[in-house]
């Protein structure tokens, strides 16, 4: 009687349970989570919690250190730093997650199909895969940037496109495992078609390491954005973002070295945070790891 009432508990409980357990034994995954999410929650209030209008110049202001009107200081043209930098937050994570969506839309079903298919397919996607792998990644950024042309969106559309084929090579070797599985092979018996048999079965078990690769992908987003925004090639000015802030800061550094921390420390806060968030993950859903 006990085992009939067991197995009738839903799985929602028993997954909110699991979440919450990892919350507390994981400390350094449930300060990142939070980090995350208070980033995402100033983001979205950002006209409300701004002083100043991010893009309002005072030049009487300019340079301004830290004090009562200004508390983080104002850049080179009077506008205030934390009201940039509240704003910043939505184009530096609008950016991270557009490029990692991008990744994840030609990574995930090329991946599936390498390693599925095999033989000439795999191998001339392989080949493929390996050519773009070996270019640097900002440089080839910029190059598919430069074709796109200048600006936040295609920057990142350029990024996503770069990331692609890392998480196709995740996708694709954990593919050629799965595709001899047993219960693969009993749907091909059962006359399933190939694309049922991708999404019913092989997706669900090779999207474990999707899921870690990919916040550690936010992460190297976010790097990319703040690097082709430092380049000019991101968001244009006057609009904010973190990483155009650290350009104009860098501008300068000699007379208002202050201006150059709250972009730069931000920027390395969320990226630790990111990375983080993708080794507890990595730790929480590795079978092999033993958890008290």
């Amino acid at each position: 009687m006990a085992d009939i009432t067991l197995s009738t508990v839903p799985a929602r409980p028993r997954r909110l349970g699991g979440f919450a357990r990892w919350l507390r034994t994981d400390r350094r995954g449930a300060i990142s989570l939070f980090f995350l999410l208070a980033l995402v929650a100033v983001a979205i209030a950002a006209p409300l919690l701004a002083p100043y209008s991010p893009t309002e110049q005072n030049i009487d202001a300019a340079l301004a250190p830290m004090s009562a009107q200004h508390w983080l200081g104002a850049d080179d043209l009077g506008r205030d730093t934390l009201s940039r930098l509240l704003y910043g937050a939505r184009a530096s994570l609008y950016a991270s997650v557009l490029a990692v969506v991008i990744a994840i839309a030609i990574g995930v079903p090329v991946g599936l199909i390498a390693g599925y298919a095999g033989g000439w397919t795999d191998e001339i996607i392989s080949r493929v895969i390996d050519s773009l792998l070996s270019f640097p990644a900002i440089v080839l950024a910029i190059a598919v940037t430069g074709a796109l042309g200048i600006g936040l969106t295609n920057g990142m559309i350029s990024v996503g496109i770069v990331f692609s084929p890392m998480l196709a090579r995740l996708v694709r070797a954990r593919t050629l495992v799965v595709r001899n599985d047993l219960y693969v092979d009993a749907a091909r018996c059962f006359g399933l078609p190939t694309w049922q048999i991708l999404w019913r079965h092989v997706l669900p078990n090779t999207i474990q390491p999707v899921i870690v690769q990919v916040t550690l992908l936010l992460a190297a987003a976010l790097l990319a954005e703040a690097s082709l925004s430092f380049l000019g090639l991101g968001i244009q000015p006057p609009e904010p973002s973190w990483g155009a802030m650290l350009a104009r800061a860098y501008q300068n550094m000699e007379i208002a070295p202050e201006q150059m921390y709250p972009p730069g420390l931000i920027i390395m806060f969320t990226a630790l945070a990111f990375n983080t968030l993708g080794e507890s993950l990595r730790t929480a859903l590795d079978p092999t790891m033993k958890r008290l």
